[in-house]
């Protein structure tokens, strides 16, 4: 369409005297977009200054085709005789226009003209099945039977999860142990990966969630936020036992941070080198110890770090004596390591030993900083 050039109309200005001879002009308001008026609105197009409705032509008539298209499909679905199929396509096409204007001007749509879209949207998703509403509601059983059986699912595995907390993982780690003090071979196995079965996967499983979990997150942070030397580290690290005792004050280096501090505590490390997955303890060197002068805070902390990074040996050491004790021959290793395994459960011990492992736990988590 063409568009008219605006024009600017000149008026004489009149109001001080009739003879005065200055032109005033008379500026139109401005306008988004200018049309003819003498053309339908149909035949409308935007002005290509108007930011909001810069459309090209051609993809403007695509999509008035498409939504007619779509509408005649729409309603020749809702028809059910000649006559309402005659009423269907009127309204059809009385929605045409508003439908177009809102492509066309998509701010400036009313809210009816929003559903309509929708509705439309809808419905060009699933064009190519015109019986989609029937297709739906079939479809729908099928989607509540692959529901249930999901729920079903959920149902035997969540629970079972959720039952897995700390302390399941605790008694997983102590049948271990107990395997192993009988059959000193099921760790290395079970590390190697040469076990495959359920259980020995969940023990596994539990035996890596303690170490990954439960103790060095804790040993990261005790040593993150202490002044300790690597040396004095390694040496806490290497000797399972521990003895802190007091002594009188002297004004030295400490061993640990090597900081000027009022040391009265002699730390005395002893005890025999271990692996640590399979807790397997090496005789090289099994008297030797170490002892060590340090301050008040590094001695703390030397008590905390050390129960929790030899936790689990001392655990496993215990778990060796009760089979020690023992003294039943010739029974399967299976039905000795469950009778032990209940009598400790019956008789408290299992539980003790766990409390131990929460108050190592929260004197870690607990530390202060030194001063």
């Amino acid at each position: 369409g063409k568009r008219k050039r605006l024009n600017t109309s000149v008026l004489y200005d009149s109001d001080e005297s009739e003879d005065s001879d200055i032109l005033v002009r008379k500026v139109f308001a401005k306008r988004h977009c200018i049309m003819d008026e003498d053309e339908s609105s149909e035949e409308q197009q935007p002005d290509k200054t108007c930011p909001t409705e810069n459309v090209s032509a051609t993809r403007k008539q695509k999509v008035f085709a498409k939504l007619k298209e779509l509408a005649r499909q729409r309603a020749t679905r809702r028809s059910c005789s000649s006559e309402n199929c005659e009423e269907s396509n009127g309204e059809a096409e009385s929605e045409e226009e508003p439908l177009c204007d809102l492509s066309l001007t998509p701010t400036e749509g009313s809210e009816s003209d929003s559903d309509s879209m929708k509705d439309f949207v809808i419905q060009e998703e699933d064009d190519d099945d015109d019986n989609t509403e029937h297709v739906k509601s079939e479809n729908q059983p099928q989607q509540k039977e692959l529901n249930t059986s999901n729920s079903g699912l959920l149902a035997h595995y969540v629970p079972y999860l959720s039952r897995c907390d700390h302390y399941v993982h605790f008694k997983r780690i102590v049948k271990a142990f107990l395997i192993n003090a009988v059959d000193d071979t099921f760790l290395s196995s079970l590390y190697d990966g040469t076990r495959q079965k359920k259980y020995a996967q969940d023990m596994l499983l539990s035996l890596h969630y303690l170490d990954d979990r439960f103790i060095q997150p804790r040993l990261e942070n005790l040593i993150s936020r202490s002044r300790w030397k690597d040396r004095y580290k390694e040496r806490v690290d290497c000797y399972p036992d521990v003895r802190i005792i007091l002594k009188n004050p002297k004004n030295i280096s400490c061993e640990a941070c090597e900081l000027n501090r009022y040391c009265k505590f002699n730390v005395l490390l002893s005890g025999k080198l271990y692996n640590s997955r399979t807790l397997e303890a090496d005789d090289f060197m099994s008297d030797d110890k170490q002892v060590l002068k340090v301050g008040v805070v590094c001695a703390n902390r030397t008590r905390v770090y050390h129960n929790l990074k030899h936790f689990k040996y001392k655990l496993y050491v215990d778990c060796s004596s009760v089979t020690d004790l023992d003294g039943v021959e010739d029974e399967p290793v299976k039905d000795t390591v469950e009778r032990l395994f209940s009598q400790l459960e019956d008789s408290g011990w299992i539980q003790k030993r766990y409390n131990d492992l929460e108050d190592y736990m929260n004197d870690a988590d607990s530390f202060q900083e030194e001063k």
